[in-house]
């Protein structure tokens, strides 16, 4: 096999490596932290419009007209909300034991979090429906922003935001990364065609695009695992967990869409989340180590994500 074509079917996996191994090289190496931190402030700046320019890149491809709800829409969200309420009670049953608290409190952060803002631009490479599936995002979005802020001040009591609050702030973010660009994809469509023709005819643009994202984000993943100060068996439990959590997900959700209608879209709806909100929310109401689970579960997913393109490519060569 060819660099070339390893790249071609391995560019998550290689993302993510390569995140990883150009955060440890500045790390374990003091000359590189004048640099590093130089590095990071611009990585800063400019991964918003990393996250902008992939999913415009995208939503200039859907058909609008098909963007309406679909039944396993409604089935996806209900094994969620299922799962959240199964998650709150074992959360309370072992509410006297720290470390088991703090476990299921890392599995609720993941479960709890919106469809990744990118998960169109997988659907879309696997075969399902991209237009369904930017539905259920933006549907989803919505369900996480009332989920949230009605759940954690539950688990702990002293957060000192109230529910609207917390609602409006969440809205804001997505609306950022999502709407926004969804809003334009749509303006350029139609008022812009000579340009829509131009990014669309640029191949698999969106996706080599979120792959940078990735390494980006594998990178900001391994440093807050880096610097956290949590014994290394608990990290390890967090990981395990969030790692049979990513299966359960994609197999609940494959289940789900079988049974509706889109077995595809409703596999990648129901396991490939948004784990930057995820992040957030363990930051602003748990014990901020919960948001090493959702560190974890980004690399679980994309680790999924790219054994389904290869079964995909290997279909479809």
């Amino acid at each position: 096999m060819s660099i070339k074509q390893f790249l071609k079917d391995w560019t998550l996996p290689v993302a993510i490596a390569v995140g990883t191994v150009v955060y440890l090289t500045f790390y374990f190496v003091p000359q590189l932290d004048a640099l590093g931190d130089s590095l990071g402030r611009v990585v800063d700046t400019i991964f918003p419009l990393m996250v902008f320019s992939t999913l415009f890149s995208t939503y200039c491809r859907i058909d609008f007209h098909q963007m309406r709800p679909h039944r396993w829409h409604i089935g996806i969200l209900l094994s969620q909300l299922a799962l959240v309420a199964l998650n709150v009670w074992i959360i309370f049953r072992v509410e006297g034991n720290p470390e088991q608290k703090l476990l299921w409190e890392s599995v609720l952060t993941c479960i709890i979090g919106p469809a990744a803002t990118a998960a169109p631009v997988v659907t879309a490479k696997i075969g399902g429906n991209i237009n369904t599936m930017t539905a259920y995002v933006v549907i989803s979005a919505f369900a996480s922003a009332l989920m949230i802020p009605a759940v954690f001040p539950l688990l702990e009591r002293g957060a000192s935001l109230g529910f609207w609050q917390v609602f409006l702030i969440i809205l804001q973010k997505l609306s950022l990364v999502l709407v926004l660009p969804l809003v334009l994809g749509w303006g350029v469509q139609h008022y812009a065609k000579r340009l829509c023709a131009w990014i669309v005819g640029i191949p698999d643009l969106s996706f080599y695009l979120w792959a940078v994202q990735l390494s980006v984000t594998s990178g900001v993943t391994v440093r807050n695992i880096v610097h956290s100060d949590a014994a290394l068996r608990t990290l390890l439990l967090i990981a395990v967990l969030s790692l049979i959590l990513c299966f359960v997900l994609f197999l609940v959700g494959r289940s789900i869409g079988r049974h509706l209608g889109d077995e595809i879209d409703g596999g990648q709806a129901s396991f490939q989340k948004n784990t930057a909100l995820s992040i957030w929310v363990a930051y602003t109401y748990l014990n901020p180590v919960a948001s090493v689970g959702a560190g974890c579960y980004v690399l679980w997913q994309n680790i999924v994500n790219s054994v389904e393109l290869w079964e995909y490519r290997k279909k479809h060569p």
